[in-house]
């Protein structure tokens, strides 16, 4: 099932790019093709040349540029899918530290990428040419594994000298990428190491192998299917043949030969096979991002009505839901509250339909019908992302900032990398007039950011703004505090 694709960014993975080609110039040989025979045993991987702090710090530094520049997807649905599978995966894989930053890149081409510092992105792109969960889940297990075995780190250690360049080089390229919407930051990463010119968009043979085997182990262990893997590298393939000379962005960054293919599909056959369902979810948040990307809502609409009336349809709950949502981006929201509420009959309490129900219903200004649907379901999943963020829109629809604040402070506390739900705080406190509220949401969003300058500046006049002695002032000024301090370390 597929929905004609569109570009909804202007320079579509371009962060992504500069990102993979900054990493790939730390990982590659003078040969994409030679082998790596002096690897570290597994789970003995790296750290000599560059720590785990400062693999966090590289990674802090890709995600204030993902920010910057790279439109990203922050719908709470797909955003809190992506959480929950990659959680999935998480315990099963041999990671430092479970603690990861998730990007979704808004772009429809296949990509997928790991950062030094547990960062871990993929293109919206990826959900289209997925065609099951098991084939998704694993791409996510191989980032995961770059990121286990540290290869980032191991192959530093084997080019001692050309380190400090390096890896000076690859920051300033990725923020030179992300602040100019150029090319100039590619150009300056390729200056800090001419001779790896020629494989700058290669990961080495070796470190793709041990990517995969590591990666099916995380799923078989995670419950999902391993055979999932060399399906999604065939898809890969196929979509390189069908491009011609344009190799897909993925594939750039992990060379993929038949030969590879043919691996992974022996090696998945060594697993016990198990009839592994997938999620409907997946299929939901699928079905959802292929009217994000459809040429136009009204074509979206004719496509799903057309996937309905076929004989053979799967899937046919979430080819319903892709419908509903196509027809509410196209503004029919008196046909999408009937599909929708025909979809919650079959199966009542399923949180896509009722935040995506109630969506339809705030657009009909229907603003205490859809507030007490989303408060029912709070009551019976405390706590839910989608939920949650979906009253803190109405209750902004609606005016009530002080309400709409007090679910988005819920927010920020479990999720406080995410810089949009900052922003949506501070105008929500704007709304309530709570201007020291204000000040200090816009500083965590310009911390985000990358902005020290700025949130020190915020900061100070959330300060000026509270009496001395104030227990909230000194919670201000303790992260004015934290603030200053790293922007002296920047400057030193």
């Amino acid at each position: 099932m597929t929905v004609t694709n569109r570009h909804r960014a202007q320079r579509p993975g371009i962060l992504a790019s500069a990102f993979a080609l900054a990493f790939s110039l730390t990982v590659s040989q003078a040969s994409a093709q030679s082998s790596d025979s002096t690897l570290p045993s597994i789970g003995g991987a790296g750290g000599g040349l560059i720590s785990e702090r400062q693999e966090t710090d590289i990674g802090r530094q890709v995600m204030t540029s993902i920010r910057r520049s790279a439109p990203q997807i922050t719908d709470a649905l797909v955003q809190d899918y992506l959480n929950s599978i990659i959680y999935r995966l998480v315990p099963s894989a041999p990671l430092s530290s479970s603690d990861l930053t998730l990007a979704i890149i808004d772009s429809p081409d296949i990509n997928a990428f790991a950062v030094p510092g547990n960062v871990v992105g993929v293109n919206g792109g990826l959900f289209l040419n997925a065609e099951s969960e098991q084939q998704f889940a694993s791409v996510l297990a191989h980032e995961l594994a770059h990121l286990s075995q540290r290869h980032f780190a191991r192959r530093l250690e084997q080019q001692e000298t050309s380190a400090p360049l390096t890896i000076a080089g690859m920051i300033a390229g990725i923020i030179l990428s992300a602040v100019t919407q150029s090319d100039v930051g590619i150009a300056a990463i390729a200056g800090t190491q001419a001779l790896a010119v020629q494989n700058m968009l290669a990961y080495s043979r070796a470190h793709e192998q041990e990517a995969d085997r590591v990666g099916m182990d995380i799923l078989a262990s995670s419950g999902m299917d391993p055979r999932g893997m060399p399906e999604m590298f065939e898809i890969m393939m196929r979509q390189n043949r069908l491009q011609g000379n344009r190799v897909p962005e993925y594939l750039s960054t992990h060379p993929l030969t038949q030969n590879r293919v043919s691996d992974t599909r022996n090696r998945a056959e060594q697993y016990p096979r198990r009839d592994v369902a997938d999620a409907q979810e997946y299929h939901l948040v699928r079905s959802r991002l292929q009217v994000r990307y459809a040429k136009s809502a009204d074509i979206a609409v004719e496509t799903f009505k057309d996937y309905l009336n076929r004989s053979d349809t799967e899937k046919p709950d979430a080819i319903r839901y892709g419908l509903a949502v196509a027809l509410l981006r196209n503004g029919n929201q008196s046909e999408a509250i009937s599909e929708l509420e025909r979809l919650l009959d079959g199966t009542p309490g399923r949180i896509t339909y009722q935040v995506t129900l109630a969506e339809a219903l705030i657009e009909q200004d229907k603003l205490n019908e859809a507030r007490s649907l989303l408060s029912e379901a709070l009551s019976r999943n405390p706590g839910n992302y989608p939920i949650t963020d979906m009253l803190a829109h109405l209750e902004t629809a609606a005016g009530n900032g002080e309400r709409a604040a007090e679910y988005l402070h819920r927010l920020t506390r479990e999720l406080p990398k995410k810089e949009h739900l900052w922003l949506r705080l501070a105008e929500a406190e704007g709304l309530a007039r709570n201007i020291v509220g204000v000040h200090r949401a816009r500083a965590e969003y310009d911390i985000l950011m990358g902005d020290l300058e700025a949130a020190q500046r915020q900061l100070r006049q959330a300060q000026e703004r509270l009496p001395a002695g104030a227990p909230l002032r000194q919670i201000v000024t303790e992260r004015l505090s934290q603030v200053s301090e790293r922007l002296n370390q920047r400057r030193s």
